[in-house]
Protein backbone atom coordinates (compact mmCIF):
# COMPACT_ATOMS: atom_id res chain seq x y z
CA UNK A 1 0.00 0.00 0.00
CA UNK A 2 2.25 2.77 -1.28
CA UNK A 3 -0.33 5.43 -2.09
CA UNK A 4 0.76 8.95 -1.24
CA UNK A 5 -1.31 10.88 1.30
CA UNK A 6 -3.02 13.66 -0.62
CA UNK A 7 -3.73 17.13 0.66
CA UNK A 8 -7.36 18.13 0.48
CA UNK A 9 -7.88 21.16 -1.74
CA UNK A 10 -10.34 23.84 -0.61
CA UNK A 11 -11.76 26.76 -2.62
CA UNK A 12 -11.95 24.52 -5.66
CA UNK A 13 -14.52 26.52 -7.63
CA UNK A 14 -14.51 29.95 -9.27
CA UNK A 15 -18.03 31.03 -8.33
CA UNK A 16 -17.75 34.16 -10.50
CA UNK A 17 -17.24 32.24 -13.74
CA UNK A 18 -19.76 31.91 -16.57
CA UNK A 19 -19.73 28.13 -16.09
CA UNK A 20 -20.79 28.43 -12.44
CA UNK A 21 -23.50 30.97 -13.29
CA UNK A 22 -24.92 28.69 -15.98
CA UNK A 23 -24.85 25.70 -13.65
CA UNK A 24 -26.76 27.56 -10.92
CA UNK A 25 -29.33 28.66 -13.48
CA UNK A 26 -29.68 25.06 -14.64
CA UNK A 27 -30.24 23.83 -11.07
CA UNK A 28 -33.00 26.43 -10.63
CA UNK A 29 -34.63 25.35 -13.91
CA UNK A 30 -34.56 21.66 -13.01
CA UNK A 31 -36.12 22.47 -9.63
CA UNK A 32 -38.82 24.77 -11.04
CA UNK A 33 -39.80 22.31 -13.75
CA UNK A 34 -39.68 19.40 -11.29
CA UNK A 35 -37.54 17.36 -13.65
CA UNK A 36 -36.57 13.82 -12.71
CA UNK A 37 -33.08 13.90 -14.24
CA UNK A 38 -30.09 16.15 -13.62
CA UNK A 39 -27.46 16.16 -16.38
CA UNK A 40 -25.35 19.34 -16.36
CA UNK A 41 -23.14 18.17 -19.24
CA UNK A 42 -26.11 18.13 -21.60
CA UNK A 43 -27.12 21.62 -20.51
CA UNK A 44 -23.73 23.35 -20.28
CA UNK A 45 -21.76 21.55 -22.98
CA UNK A 46 -18.32 20.05 -22.53
CA UNK A 47 -16.33 23.31 -22.44
CA UNK A 48 -18.28 24.88 -19.58
CA UNK A 49 -18.92 21.61 -17.75
CA UNK A 50 -15.18 20.94 -17.64
CA UNK A 51 -14.84 24.10 -15.51
CA UNK A 52 -17.13 22.75 -12.79
CA UNK A 53 -15.33 21.32 -9.75
CA UNK A 54 -18.19 21.18 -7.26
CA UNK A 55 -21.97 21.40 -7.33
CA UNK A 56 -23.87 24.33 -5.81
CA UNK A 57 -25.57 23.98 -2.45
CA UNK A 58 -28.83 24.75 -4.26
CA UNK A 59 -29.01 21.10 -5.37
CA UNK A 60 -30.99 20.77 -2.12
CA UNK A 61 -33.94 22.09 -4.18
CA UNK A 62 -33.88 19.12 -6.55
CA UNK A 63 -36.59 17.24 -4.67
CA UNK A 64 -37.97 15.41 -7.71
CA UNK A 65 -34.71 14.37 -9.34
CA UNK A 66 -34.35 10.58 -9.52
CA UNK A 67 -31.24 10.29 -11.67
CA UNK A 68 -28.00 12.29 -11.53
CA UNK A 69 -25.61 12.07 -14.47
CA UNK A 70 -22.06 13.33 -13.84
CA UNK A 71 -20.17 11.07 -16.23
CA UNK A 72 -16.67 12.27 -17.12
CA UNK A 73 -16.78 15.34 -14.90
CA UNK A 74 -13.87 17.22 -13.35
CA UNK A 75 -15.70 17.37 -10.02
CA UNK A 76 -13.54 17.33 -6.91
CA UNK A 77 -16.36 17.27 -4.38
CA UNK A 78 -20.09 17.01 -3.85
CA UNK A 79 -21.73 19.27 -1.21
CA UNK A 80 -23.61 17.79 1.77
CA UNK A 81 -26.86 19.20 0.37
CA UNK A 82 -27.09 16.14 -1.88
CA UNK A 83 -28.65 14.49 1.16
CA UNK A 84 -31.77 16.63 0.62
CA UNK A 85 -32.40 15.12 -2.82
CA UNK A 86 -35.04 12.85 -1.34
CA UNK A 87 -36.14 11.21 -4.62
CA UNK A 88 -32.65 10.26 -5.82
CA UNK A 89 -32.51 6.67 -7.06
CA UNK A 90 -29.51 6.53 -9.41
CA UNK A 91 -26.17 8.31 -9.05
CA UNK A 92 -23.60 8.18 -11.87
CA UNK A 93 -20.29 10.06 -11.52
CA UNK A 94 -18.45 7.36 -13.47
CA UNK A 95 -14.98 8.38 -14.80
CA UNK A 96 -14.98 11.44 -12.52
CA UNK A 97 -11.44 10.60 -11.49
CA UNK A 98 -10.99 13.56 -9.12
CA UNK A 99 -13.87 12.49 -6.89
CA UNK A 100 -11.92 10.66 -4.21
CA UNK A 101 -14.62 10.94 -1.50
CA UNK A 102 -18.24 11.96 -0.88
CA UNK A 103 -20.21 13.69 1.89
CA UNK A 104 -21.74 11.47 4.57
CA UNK A 105 -25.10 13.15 3.90
CA UNK A 106 -25.52 11.12 0.71
CA UNK A 107 -26.59 8.27 3.02
CA UNK A 108 -29.79 10.25 3.69
CA UNK A 109 -30.94 9.51 0.14
CA UNK A 110 -32.96 6.50 1.21
CA UNK A 111 -34.20 5.76 -2.32
CA UNK A 112 -30.68 5.60 -3.73
CA UNK A 113 -30.29 1.95 -4.73
CA UNK A 114 -28.03 2.08 -7.78
CA UNK A 115 -24.75 3.85 -8.50
CA UNK A 116 -21.84 3.80 -10.92
CA UNK A 117 -18.58 5.10 -9.49
CA UNK A 118 -14.94 4.79 -10.61
CA UNK A 119 -13.95 2.95 -7.46
CA UNK A 120 -10.21 2.80 -8.16
CA UNK A 121 -10.07 6.56 -7.59
CA UNK A 122 -11.56 6.34 -4.09
CA UNK A 123 -9.77 6.64 -0.77
CA UNK A 124 -9.56 3.27 0.94
CA UNK A 125 -11.06 1.25 -1.91
CA UNK A 126 -10.28 -2.47 -1.69
CA UNK A 127 -8.68 -2.51 -5.14
CA UNK A 128 -5.75 -0.28 -4.27
CA UNK A 129 -6.26 1.09 -0.71
CA UNK A 130 -5.52 4.71 -1.57
CA UNK A 131 -4.56 6.45 1.68
CA UNK A 132 -6.97 8.77 3.47
CA UNK A 133 -5.62 12.33 3.92
CA UNK A 134 -5.09 13.38 7.53
CA UNK A 135 -8.01 15.56 8.63
CA UNK A 136 -6.25 16.67 11.82
CA UNK A 137 -4.34 19.45 10.09
CA UNK A 138 -6.21 19.63 6.82
CA UNK A 139 -9.90 20.42 7.42
CA UNK A 140 -12.28 20.29 4.49
CA UNK A 141 -14.37 23.40 3.95
CA UNK A 142 -17.44 23.90 1.81
CA UNK A 143 -18.63 27.24 0.43
CA UNK A 144 -20.31 28.57 3.59
CA UNK A 145 -18.84 29.70 6.93
CA UNK A 146 -20.71 27.03 8.89
CA UNK A 147 -21.47 23.34 8.47
CA UNK A 148 -24.16 21.07 9.89
CA UNK A 149 -23.54 17.96 11.93
CA UNK A 150 -23.92 14.98 9.61
CA UNK A 151 -25.92 13.14 12.27
CA UNK A 152 -28.12 15.63 14.16
CA UNK A 153 -27.93 18.62 11.74
CA UNK A 154 -26.71 21.04 14.41
CA UNK A 155 -25.06 24.10 12.84
CA UNK A 156 -21.38 24.50 13.73
CA UNK A 157 -18.38 26.58 12.86
CA UNK A 158 -15.49 24.69 11.29
CA UNK A 159 -13.58 25.14 14.54
CA UNK A 160 -16.30 23.22 16.38
CA UNK A 161 -16.74 20.29 14.04
CA UNK A 162 -14.93 16.98 14.26
CA UNK A 163 -14.31 15.75 10.72
CA UNK A 164 -13.83 12.03 10.24
CA UNK A 165 -13.71 9.44 7.48
CA UNK A 166 -15.93 6.38 7.29
CA UNK A 167 -16.52 3.86 4.46
CA UNK A 168 -20.13 2.81 3.91
CA UNK A 169 -22.27 1.19 1.24
CA UNK A 170 -24.09 3.75 -0.90
CA UNK A 171 -26.14 2.49 -3.82
CA UNK A 172 -24.11 -0.40 -5.25
CA UNK A 173 -20.69 0.86 -4.12
CA UNK A 174 -18.73 1.29 -0.91
CA UNK A 175 -17.76 4.96 -0.73
CA UNK A 176 -15.36 6.88 1.52
CA UNK A 177 -17.51 9.47 3.27
CA UNK A 178 -16.64 12.63 5.15
CA UNK A 179 -18.72 13.13 8.29
CA UNK A 180 -18.90 16.34 10.31
CA UNK A 181 -19.89 15.46 13.87
CA UNK A 182 -20.62 17.74 16.79
CA UNK A 183 -20.17 15.37 19.71
CA UNK A 184 -19.03 11.98 20.93
CA UNK A 185 -22.67 10.91 20.98
CA UNK A 186 -23.11 11.69 17.27
CA UNK A 187 -19.86 9.94 16.43
CA UNK A 188 -21.10 6.81 18.20
CA UNK A 189 -24.25 6.87 16.04
CA UNK A 190 -22.25 6.31 12.85
CA UNK A 191 -22.96 2.89 11.26
CA UNK A 192 -20.44 0.06 11.17
CA UNK A 193 -18.52 -0.15 7.87
CA UNK A 194 -18.85 -3.30 5.72
CA UNK A 195 -16.31 -6.10 5.95
CA UNK A 196 -13.05 -5.49 4.12
CA UNK A 197 -12.83 -1.82 5.13
CA UNK A 198 -11.53 0.06 8.17
CA UNK A 199 -14.03 -0.89 10.85
CA UNK A 200 -14.24 2.45 12.66
CA UNK A 201 -14.45 6.18 11.90
CA UNK A 202 -10.99 7.78 11.73
CA UNK A 203 -9.01 10.92 10.95
CA UNK A 204 -6.92 9.37 8.17
CA UNK A 205 -3.18 9.80 7.82
CA UNK A 206 -0.32 7.34 7.61
CA UNK A 207 -1.01 5.96 11.09
CA UNK A 208 -4.27 4.37 9.91
CA UNK A 209 -3.59 0.78 8.88
CA UNK A 210 -5.74 -0.58 6.08
CA UNK A 211 -6.38 -4.15 5.03
CA UNK A 212 -4.46 -5.63 2.07
CA UNK A 213 -5.53 -4.39 -1.34
CA UNK A 214 -6.90 -6.57 -4.16
CA UNK A 215 -3.48 -7.64 -5.46
CA UNK A 216 -2.12 -8.33 -1.98
CA UNK A 217 -5.19 -10.39 -1.12
CA UNK A 218 -4.68 -12.42 -4.30
CA UNK A 219 -1.06 -13.11 -3.41
CA UNK A 220 -1.96 -14.13 0.12
CA UNK A 221 -4.65 -16.46 -1.14
CA UNK A 222 -2.30 -18.04 -3.66
CA UNK A 223 0.34 -18.57 -0.97
CA UNK A 224 -2.29 -20.15 1.27
CA UNK A 225 -3.48 -22.48 -1.49
CA UNK A 226 0.08 -23.45 -2.42
CA UNK A 227 0.91 -24.31 1.16
CA UNK A 228 -2.23 -26.41 1.50
CA UNK A 229 -1.47 -28.20 -1.78
CA UNK A 230 2.25 -28.62 -0.99
CA UNK A 231 3.20 -26.80 -4.21
CA UNK A 232 6.93 -25.96 -3.96
CA UNK A 233 8.13 -22.39 -3.82
CA UNK A 234 11.22 -21.16 -5.64
CA UNK A 235 14.35 -20.71 -3.63
CA UNK A 236 13.68 -18.42 -0.71
CA UNK A 237 15.66 -17.62 2.38
CA UNK A 238 14.68 -18.62 5.86
CA UNK A 239 14.08 -14.93 6.55
CA UNK A 240 11.59 -14.83 3.68
CA UNK A 241 9.74 -17.81 5.07
CA UNK A 242 9.67 -16.34 8.54
CA UNK A 243 8.26 -13.04 7.26
CA UNK A 244 5.69 -14.71 5.01
CA UNK A 245 7.29 -13.38 1.83
CA UNK A 246 7.43 -16.71 0.02
CA UNK A 247 6.48 -16.41 -3.65
CA UNK A 248 5.00 -19.62 -5.08
CA UNK A 249 6.01 -20.93 -8.47
CA UNK A 250 2.41 -20.84 -9.63
CA UNK A 251 2.03 -17.21 -8.57
CA UNK A 252 5.20 -16.20 -10.43
CA UNK A 253 3.91 -17.96 -13.55
CA UNK A 254 0.60 -16.09 -13.31
CA UNK A 255 2.48 -12.80 -12.94
CA UNK A 256 4.53 -13.51 -16.06
CA UNK A 257 1.40 -14.34 -18.06
CA UNK A 258 -0.30 -11.19 -16.73
CA UNK A 259 2.62 -8.97 -17.71
CA UNK A 260 2.41 -10.29 -21.28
Amino acid sequence: MANRIQKIENNVQDIHSVAWEKLCEYVDKVAQEEREEFSPLDELGQELFSQIYTLPESISKLKKVKKVWLYGSNLKRIPPEIGQMESLEYFDPYTSYHLYWFPYEITRCKNLKDSRVSTRALYGNYKNRMDFPDLSNNPIRYLGDTVQCSICSKAMSYEETNQIWISLTVGTDVLPLLANVCSTQCRERLPKPPEGYIQFPHKGGSAVKQLPDEDEMFELEMIKQDRESNIPTESVTEDDKASGNEVPVLLKLIRKLWEK
